[in-house]
């Protein structure tokens, strides 16, 4: 039996622009602080990632004599290419762990984002829900967070492969699968993209037009000497909170799938 979110979608009401748009920035007003704890959290998961990748590659660089301009050349001016054969093996162990480190990394970042969502929630409606902590959401949910990372790069890498142009139309849908999730986790992976396309297809030019302006909106705080980029970098996910709050409504999410458990 399809889940009842589906209908919701499809008799769902246009959402209003410049409605959605005023109202994330009352609402920013409340959880910005949150907004900035959400986003040194989610940066303090991503720079060892960065590191992991970085150190070995710079290492390797090292190693062939990359930085050693100097000996780089022979005696006749020509400039010696290292030989990296020997070293393939190497190198594409190095690029499978990057991909497994990435799609780690990511299914983390999900979860934190997805406990954003629910803050926004409790923060809107006034409720005193408990929303549980930064990584309550990954705990018994990883497995498919995992896979929805996975889903998601692989929908925006063939999207790349079709000459570019079809990203900008799965850009829409892919920014409201952390919603979904965050709302719903006990929806299968393929449910929470099913209904992630449904709702962006539907209403693809005003959620495009929101992520645009929230997007600059969230660069913003790089005028504030770059810090302030980590208070303004979470604002997106407020208009497409209020998507879904406009269209498919609360009406669906309860107690059970708001209070995590822990397990």
């Amino acid at each position: 039996m399809e889940h009842p979110i589906f209908s919701k979608i499809e008799h769902a009401n246009k959402p209003d622009f410049g409605d959605i748009l005023s109202k994330s920035f009352e609402l920013f007003k409340k959880v910005w602080e949150q907004a900035l704890y959400h986003a040194l959290v989610s940066m303090v998961v991503v720079i060892p990632m960065i590191l992991l990748i970085y150190i070995p590659y710079i290492a390797f660089i090292f190693y062939l004599g990359g930085f050693d301009s100097y000996h780089s050349y022979d005696s006749y001016a020509y400039y010696n290419e290292p030989d990296i054969t020997p070293y393939i093996p190497v190198l594409i162990l190095y690029v499978i762990a990057i991909f497994i480190l990435i799609f780690l990394v990511q299914a983390v970042v999900y979860g934190i984002t997805a406990h954003f969502i629910r803050v926004l929630k409790k923060a809107d409606m006034g409720t005193t829900e408990n929303v549980g902590g930064y990584f309550d959401l990954i705990r018994g949910n990883f497995k498919k967070l995992l896979l929805l990372s996975l889903a998601t790069f692989g929908i925006a890498f063939a999207a790349v492969l079709a000459c570019y142009l079809p990203i900008f139309y799965v850009m829409v849908p892919l920014q409201l699968v952390v919603v979904f999730f965050a709302f719903h986790p006990e929806l299968s992976v393929s449910e929470i993209i099913k209904a992630s396309f449904k709702l962006g297809n539907k209403f693809w030019l005003t959620i495009f037009g929101l992520m645009i302006v929230a997007g600059l909106i969230a660069q913003l705080g790089i005028l504030l000497c770059i810090v302030g980029v980590f208070v303004t970098a979470f604002f997106v996910h407020i208009p497409m909170y209020f998507i879904y709050k406009d269209t498919v409504g609360l009406s669906l999410v309860t107690d059970r799938n708001t209070t995590p458990t822990g397990l």
